[in-house]
């Protein structure tokens, strides 16, 4: 099982993955990506999934129009640790 990261820890990692952030009242941390279209929203979304997939760690995650809402939190753990934020790198680096 994934380890927790301490609050220290995550800070840190938040601050080398710009537009991530904290969730309110939630160990997890999230993003909110905007496209130029559906398209382009579920073309990331495809690609995202067969990332998570090969890690085993699944996002929960909204799709309107051009928008996709994500939040990131291993149940497991009860909170956010380092696959959260390896799945966070490499959603903004599918997403640039």
């Amino acid at each position: 099982m994934a380890e927790r990261l301490s609050a220290e820890a995550r800070k840190q990692a938040l601050g080398g993955i710009p537009d991530w952030g904290e969730i309110s009242g939630r160990d997890a941390i999230g993003k909110t990506f905007v496209f130029k279209d559906f398209n382009e929203a579920f073309g990331f979304m495809t690609r995202a999934a067969l990332v998570a997939e090969k890690l085993d760690h699944h996002p929960e995650w909204r799709n309107v129009y051009k928008t996709v809402e994500v939040v990131l939190s291993t149940h497991d753990a009860g909170g956010v640790t380092a696959l959260d934020i390896e799945l966070a790198r490499a959603m903004n680096a599918i997403a640039a």
